[in-house]
C-alpha cells in the first residue's frame, strides 16, 4: 500500500473463466494444447473464455462505504470473492489493511455437520480469533443470532434465514475493519433485516470499511457515500452514491429518476376510539435506550375502525398508539412523544414528533400513565415490511428535546399492494390525546 489511509487497493483486476461446451471438452482442453504445441501444429481451444472482470480499478478509503451496482451477470459478487481471497485473479493486484469479514453467498465457510457453535469457533478462527476471544464473544453472537436451541444442532438443518442470522452474527462480532457484504440480507425474516441495517449503522458510525451490494438501490444510496456501477465486468461509473443510483436506474428504465419527498401535515378529524385506554406490550425491543424517567409502557397498531392490525393496504389510514409512564419525571408539562417510520433496509421514510407537530401532552404526574394517539395517512408505499421506532422524552429548561426512551424496530407494520409511488407523498399524523389516569 502507498498510503495508509487506503484500506483497498485494486490494480487491472481481471477474472477469465473457461467455458465448455461438452464435458469431455474439459479433458481435451488440459491435455490436448500442450501436444498440438509439442509437435508443431496449430493449437485448438476447445473452450471459450468469458471475462467476468476486465481490467478493473480503484481504491476504497478506510472507513468509507462503497455500494456496488448493476445486473445480475455483471462480475459484483466475481469482484467481491477476489477482494476477500476465496478466488484467484487471472491478473492484476489487490491489496488490503485490515481483518476482512465477509457474507457472502449463503452458508459459505459453514461445515454443514458441525453445529452453530462449533461453526461460530471454526469460523471465528479462521478469521484470526483465539478461543479465548471467541468465548468472551459467544454469548454476543448467539443472542443476535437468535436461534435458540438450533446454536447446537448441525447447520444442514438449518433453513435459509438461520443461515443468514448466524453468518451475519459472526461477521459482525469479531470487530472486523473491512466488512464485505453480498445481498445475503435478501433472506431473512423482517426483524431481523432491520436488526442488520441497524448493525451496519453502527459500524459505519465506527469507521468500519463497507463494501455493500445490493439491488435493493434506495438503501445503497442512503447507506453508502460512494458507488461503484459494474456493467460487463467493468467499472462504467465510480461517483457519489445518489448519482450514481439515479444513473443505472435511468439505464434500466430509460426514465429519468424522480424525487420522492415525504413530508407531514397536522390531521384535524379525531378517530372513532373503540381501543383500550392503555397498551401495555411492546412486540419487539432490538435496542433500548433512555434514563427511564419516562418509559414506554406499550404501543399498537389500529385501523380507524378500532381493530388491531399487522396488514394493511397502502393509502391506508391507521392509528399507531404510545403508552407512557412518568417514572420520575421533574418536568411532568414538557413532555414529548414521537416515532421513526423505516423500511426493511433500514432507510427511514418519516418521522415527526408532538413538538414539531405543536401538539401539546397535557402534564403527566409521576407515576401516572398516559396514552397518545397518533392518526397517520400512509403514504402510497411499496409492498414491504417496515417498523415503527417510538420515543418519548421532554423539553428541557434550554428548549432542546431530551429523550430519555426510545425502542428501535418495535413493532412491524407489513404493507400491501403495488402502486407506482408519486413524486410527492403524503404523511399526515395528528396527535389525538386520550385520558390520562394515576
Amino acid at each position: 500500500m502507498t498510503s495508509d489511509n487506503i484500506a483497498i487497493k485494486v490494480s487491472g483486476l481481471s477474472k477469465c473463466y473457461q467455458i465448455y461446451d461438452k464435458p469431455q471438452d474439459r479433458l481435451k482442453q488440459s491435455i490436448y494444447p500442450s501436444l498440438q504445441r509439442f509437435v508443431g501444429k496449430p493449437v485448438r481451444r476447445y473452450c471459450r473464455e468469458f471475462w467476468a472482470l476486465k481490467n478493473v480499478s480503484f481504491e476504497i478509503k478506510k472507513g468509507e462505504t462503497v455500494g456496488i451496482v448493476g445486473r445480475n451477470g455483471s462480475g459484483k459478487s466475481t469482484l467481491l470473492q477476489l477482494i476477500c481471497g476465496t478466488l484467484h485473479a487471472s491478473s492484476g493486484t489487490i491489496e488490503t489493511q485490515g481483518r476482512i469479514a465477509a457474507l457472502l453467498e449463503l452458508g459459505s465457510g459453514f461445515n454443514p455437520e458441525f453445529t452453530g457453535r462449533e461453526n461460530v469457533y471454526m469460523n471465528a478462527a479462521v478469521l484470526g480469533l483465539s478461543k479465548k476471544e471467541t468465548d468472551a464473544r459467544f454469548d454476543q453472537i448467539a443472542a443476535f443470532a437468535d436461534i435458540g436451541e438450533f446454536m447446537e444442532q448441525p447447520v444442514r438443518t438449518y433453513s435459509s434465514g438461520m443461515y443468514v442470522r448466524l453468518a451475519f452474527s459472526v461477521q459482525v462480532s469479531i470487530d472486523p475493519e473491512i466488512l464485505v457484504v453480498d445481498e445475503a440480507l435478501a433472506v431473512g425474516d423482517a426483524y431481523f433485516v432491520h436488526r442488520c441495517m441497524l448493525r451496519l449503522h453502527e459500524l459505519k458510525a465506527k469507521g468500519v470499511t463497507l463494501i455493500f451490494v445490493s439491488h435493493a438501490l434506495k438503501t445503497v444510496a442512503q447507506l453508502c457515500n460512494r458507488a461503484i456501477w459494474i456493467e460487463a465486468g467493468q467499472i462504467r461509473q465510480d461517483a457519489a452514491a445518489t448519482a450514481v443510483v439515479d444513473d443505472y436506474l435511468n439505464s434500466l428504465f430509460a426514465l429519468h429518476a424522480v424525487a420522492s419527498v415525504a413530508h407531514v401535515e397536522t390531521a384535524t378529524n379525531d378517530v372513532e376510539n373503540r381501543m383500550a385506554i392503555f397498551e401495555t406490550s411492546i412486540p419487539h425491543m432490538d435496542k433500548r435506550i433512555g434514563s427511564q424517567e419516562v418509559g414506554i409502557v406499550g404501543i399498537g397498531i389500529y385501523d380507524l375502525a378500532g381493530r388491531r392490525v399487522a396488514c394493511v393496504n397502502h393509502d391506508s389510514g391507521i392509528v399507531f398508539r404510545i403508552t407512557l409512564k412518568n417514572n420520575s419525571c421533574i418536568y411532568p408539562d414538557r413532555l414529548i412523544v414521537g416515532y421513526i417510520f423505516r423500511n426493511s433496509r433500514g432507510a427511514t421514510i418519516a418521522s415527526t414528533n408532538s413538538l414539531i407537530e405543536e401538539a401539546t401532552i397535557p402534564p403527566v404526574e409521576i407515576g401516572a400513565l398516559y396514552t397518545v394517539s397518533i392518526r397517520i395517512r400512509l403514504p402510497l408505499l411499496c409492498p414491504d415490511n417496515y417498523t415503527f421506532s417510538p420515543s418519548v422524552g421532554y423539553v428541557s429548561l434550554l428548549g432542546d428535546p431530551v429523550v430519555t426512551d426510545r425502542v428501535e424496530n418495535a413493532i412491524l407494520l407489513k404493507i400491501t399492494a403495488i402502486k407506482i409511488v408519486p413524486a410527492i407523498m403524503r404523511f399526515a399524523s395528528s396527535f389525538v390525546s386520550d385520558e390520562a389516569e394515576a
